[in-house]
């Protein structure tokens, strides 16, 4: 069964799909990092104003046309590894993107309600795996600032894997790292491109993040169940 039919909730006034799933239908639970776990606004810090800033500083041209160079180029590799890969980026912009994520480091924080669901799914005894894009090098910066290690049964990065969410080679590998029934697994991410390739693969259970930034409103998913946060998963 995929996501579009195992969720049929629907709200009239928000147009938003909620969760409609029993825990006992699942015994692993796959986890994105930002946008899911973690605040999107740092990276959207980062990517779109502090690292502007400091190319514009670095080659003497304006803020504004640093910025629209660099979208342009991380555009040219999204979805892919290149996406989310720093030593790439360090190579491409000539800065030292590892230390400058570390210098910014302090605006790493948790979405709300993270530590509940967490706490939820341990008294549930699921298998908690974190599953991410996320370079390993940007994973040990933000797991030094809140360190969630210890809550996983598992960590996978798309580095290891060789493809990137987004991907159809990445879910096809996957297996190699983690043993798991895809009937019996829920898969939770703020991007809806990753989740459509999931459901390619066949997960059964998909939950899509309508609010990944706390610097950004709300929007749900039309395809996907969206929660605005975790304690909507915290049921029996």
């Amino acid at each position: 069964m995929t996501s579009q039919t195992s969720y049929n909730k629907h709200d009239e006034t928000t147009g938003r799909i909620a969760p409609d799933f029993s825990w006992c239908d699942i015994d692993k639970v796959f986890l994105d990092l930002d946008g899911t776990l973690l605040d999107k606004y740092f990276d959207d810090y980062f990517w779109e104003h502090f690292v502007p800033r400091t190319y514009a500083g670095k080659f003497g041209i304006s803020e504004q046309n640093a910025r629209e160079k660099l979208m342009a180029t991380y555009a040219a590799v999204e979805n892919t590894l290149y996406w989310t890969d720093l030593d790439h980026w360090s190579q491409q912009l000539e800065l030292d993107i590892c230390a400058l994520k570390k210098e910014v480091s302090d605006r790493v924080a948790l979405r709300p309600f993270v530590m509940v669901f967490l706490d939820h799914l341990q008294e549930k005894n699921k298998e908690i795996f974190l599953v991410t894009n996320a370079h390993p090098k940007t994973l040990s910066i933000k797991m030094d600032r809140i360190d969630l290690r210890d809550r996983f049964t598992g960590i996978v990065c798309s580095k290891e894997v060789g493809a990137a969410k987004e991907q159809p080679e990445f879910w096809d590998r996957l297996h190699r790292f983690i043993d798991y029934d895809k009937k019996r697994t829920l898969f939770i991410d703020d991007t809806e491109r990753v989740l459509d390739s999931a459901t390619r693969s066949g997960l059964g259970h998909l939950v899509h993040i309508a609010t990944p930034s706390s610097h950004l409103g709300a929007s749900y998913s039309a395809t996907y169940p969206s929660i605005s946060d975790f304690r909507e998963l915290v049921f029996q």
